[in-house]
């Protein structure tokens, strides 16, 4: 399997009117020039992109004649501004549903006395007493509440073989008592990704009881101590928040979510804990927008719609943020030819996206860049995908590295980080068949002037990045972390839990496993083995697309590949996220990475 990854096409959008504009911002010539049909190897009549004319007027830099900054031109539609929306392939429009709005409060407080819907205890298998005949607590805290139950807990557990694993759960109605039910939730504290699983549990047991309040406690907090109190405050914070959504925006029906209020007992409290809490939002916001992208079907996440996505990111967040987006003509001036070869026999035009995050006072002391796959269809060109492990029908994620990369622009655009600048960069794009496609066998020339021979052209996503990495490099930065469903290789080999890391950077890739660390996102280093290279090389290009070791060590070639459109002074990191982008058992987008991208930049911004 070559780049199979996943794939969201967004929206055709409304063509937009520009109000009190200048004329960088007024809409023009044709969208889809002769240039443009030169450049995809195109001799068909122009194709119409609604959204062209009006993302035109940001083609150039930023301090370029001809670029206009966003505050000047209307506002951007969103995915769940359906009234922007025109009807697309389907009639599909999304929903506008708005996410969960959950506040918490770190108190210490006593937990017997709380008064609310769920009073929630995180319970471990050390919590329990095992092989007693007449089933009793040890723990001091499941002790004390069950006494104060007149042992209807215990009881219960009993009955239930509650063993305190993860995933299990037992709920309680109870009289008597300020709160109206207690639920028992199986847990592990040693990690924040198992905390953020103990949320996602809390945040189920609350949407089955179309509870409005909870609180959670842990039966032995001395199991957290010190500073990864703030970090456990957060991970429960952040799993109960993406375990209260469900992407409905494709739903004629759907349930509300009641949860409004939770309470976070014995971890601490105050302004610290507090600004903690205000960050999981943050980031569980980016999240959840990485999963709606993602999630979004193809007919209605389209490269135009995907660059408007990013732009209202800007826009959002203007004090921090700017964008700039460049269409087929202006890829083509800067020789972008692997990119624009990819997106040749597609109907939708390209859109090469890039976000700019500076802070808003003090000077930089970094600059980084995260650039993500941004391939909202990818049918495997001629190489069609026609196996069933393929996949073809969920290609849509195969922007899911673009997806986490806008992610966590929105989060950072929020957090608002001093000292680092941050380049947020997707050459977006579809993979088609048509007769002006790419085929097999043709030589592609990327902006750096390295050619290629394309012996498959469902290894795309590597063309496209190949390009996005040496527009990264110009912008002069010192690190750039790269990510995209490349490989089916990485599948195979970690399957659907942890991403596979490529560097030549040991101070990089430390950097990155500790801000995971933080995330609770798993992550695995592999190595970049040189001489697999030999097999990559063309006897009439300078490289080949995937070569003859395929599908043995394709994910180490698939960095190999990307690493000559790096410079060598540049700190490089690729992240294959082919296996962790989906969760087949939920059937539906994970927002896998986001987290960590932030967490990575707050190390960069701190140190």
């Amino acid at each position: 399997m070559g780049d199979h990854a996943f794939l969201v096409n967004v929206f055709f959008l409304k063509q937009r009117r520009i109000e009190a504009s200048p004329p960088s911002c007024s809409e023009g010539s044709p969208p889809h020039s002769a240039s443009d049909r030169a450049a995809a190897g195109s001799s068909s009549p122009p194709l119409t992109d609604p959204a062209q004319s009006s993302l035109r007027s940001r083609c150039a830099p930023p301090g370029s004649p001809t670029h206009t900054p966003l505050s000047s031109c209307a506002p951007a539609p969103t995915m769940g501004d359906t009234a922007a929306a025109a009807p697309t392939l389907g009639l599909t429009r999304p929903n506008a549903v708005d996410p969960p709005q959950v506040t918490f409060a770190a108190k210490d407080v006593e937990f017997s006395g709380w008064n609310g819907d769920i009073l929630a205890v995180a319970v471990t298998e050390k919590d329990l007493q095992s092989g007693a005949p007449d089933p009793k607590f040890e723990n001091a805290v499941l002790k004390r509440l069950d006494g104060q139950l007149g042992g209807l807990l215990s009881t219960a557990a009993a009955e239930e073989d509650f063993t305190g694993k993860p995933g299990q759960s037992v709920v309680l109605r109870v009289q008597g008592q300020a709160f109206k039910r207690v639920a028992l939730i199986g847990s592990v504290a040693h990690n924040a990704g198992c905390l953020q699983g103990l949320g996602e549990s809390v945040a189920s047991v609350a949407k089955a009881a179309k509870a409005t309040s909870a609180a959670i406690v842990l039966a032995s907090p001395c199991v957290i101590q010190g500073e990864f109190k703030l970090h456990a405050a957060a991970a429960i914070a952040s799993g109960t928040v993406l375990g209260l959504h469900e992407d409905t925006r494709y739903k004629s029906e759907w349930k509300k979510v009641h949860l409004k209020q939770v309470d976070l007992i014995g971890l601490g409290s105050g302004p610290e804990v507090d600004q903690k809490l205000e960050h999981a939002n943050h980031v569980s916001s980016g999240v959840i927008l990485g999963r709606d992208l993602v999630n979004s079907p193809a007919n209605v996440l389209t490269p135009a719609a995907l660059a408007e996505e990013a732009s209202k990111i800007a826009s959002t967040y203007s004090d921090v943020l700017t964008a700039t987006i460049l269409d087929a003509e202006k890829c083509r001036e800067l020789k972008m030819g692997a990119y624009l070869a990819v997106a040749a026999a597609s109907a939708n035009p390209p859109h090469f996206i890039h976000l700019c995050y500076k802070p808003t006072g003090g000077s930089v002391k970094r600059k980084l860049a995260i650039v993500g796959k941004g391939l909202t269809f990818d049918s495997g060109g001629y190489n069609i995908k026609a196996v069933p492990v393929a996949r073809i029908e969920l290609m849509k994620w195969d922007m899911g590295g673009s997806a986490a990369v806008f992610g966590a622009a929105k989060a950072l655009g929020q957090i608002k980080p001093p000292g680092v600048e941050v380049h947020f960069i997707a050459a977006a794009c579809e993979n088609m068949i048509s007769g002006t496609g790419m085929r097999p066998g043709d030589i592609v020339t990327a902006s750096n002037g390295k050619t290629v021979e394309v012996d498959n052209t469902d290894a795309e996503g590597r063309l496209t990045l190949a390009d996005a990495l040496v527009y990264a490099c110009n912008q002069g930065v010192d690190k750039i972390i790269d990510l995209a469903t490349l490989t089916g290789a990485m599948r195979v080999a970690l399957g659907p839990s942890i991403a596979g890391i490529f560097t030549p950077s040991d101070e990089l890739a430390e950097e990155f496993v500790g801000a995971s660390e933080v995330s609770g996102e798993k992550f695995w280093r592999l190595p970049m083995e040189e001489s697999y290279w030999e097999d990559m090389k063309s006897g009439i290009a300078d490289m080949l697309n995937t070569g003859p070791m395929q599908p043995k060590g394709g994910a180490i070639t698939a960095a190999l590949f990307l690493k000559q459109f790096v410079d060598e002074k540049v700190q490089w990191m690729h992240i294959d996220i082919a296996g962790t982008v989906w969760s087949h058992k939920k059937r539906g987008a994970t927002g896998f990475g986001v987290a960590t991208l932030v967490e990575w930049v707050l190390k960069n911004s701190s140190s």
